[in-house]
């Protein structure tokens, strides 16, 4: 199976699993960089994040999207953010086009677990089938957690 990566991540824990699960499928990573960068204070993004989530915000992106179609799976990458994906997941979501397409939801946090991650990437992605997500506390991911949970999504690497 061809299969993309696409993820956003802040403090490059989400990155960390993104590799991970990037060496596990041999698929392609694709980073989601916000026109605007966001604070590094944790303070100040925590509630930049909140105010963002809370207006229904979506940031300008500089990543280019490929066409979804040429993946039989494009695996999608959060830090949890007030129990919801961070908005430029969002943007990416709700721009990409990616009717038909298997998405494979994973995100980080630090004790929240995924939240309503699976609930909002479901309602912005525009038909797309999402499959059993992965959620992983801090840095504590694993090739071991990823192994277990492709083989739980049936992801056979190509």
């Amino acid at each position: 199976m061809k299969s993309l990566i696409v993820y956003f991540s802040h403090s490059g824990t989400t990155r960390r699993l993104a590799g991970l699960i990037a060496k596990e499928t041999g698929g392609d990573l694709l980073e989601l960089v916000p026109e605007i960068a966001y604070p590094r204070d944790y303070s100040t993004v925590v509630a930049q994040a909140k105010r963002e989530l809370q207006s229904g915000y979506r940031p300008v992106l500089k990543t280019a999207f490929p066409d979804l179609s040429a993946y039989d799976m494009v695996f999608v990458g959060t830090p949890n953010w007030w129990s919801s994906p961070a908005p430029p997941v969002l943007t990416f979501l709700e721009q990409a086009g990616q009717s038909g397409v298997q998405i494979a939801p994973f995100c980080t946090h630090g004790g929240g677990g995924s939240g309503h991650i699976r609930r909002d990437m479901e309602k912005a992605s525009h038909g797309a089938v999402l499959l059993p997500e992965l959620s992983v506390y801090g840095d504590s991911g694993r090739a071991a957690d990823v192994q277990k949970w492709l083989k739980k999504i049936n992801f056979a690497k190509s």
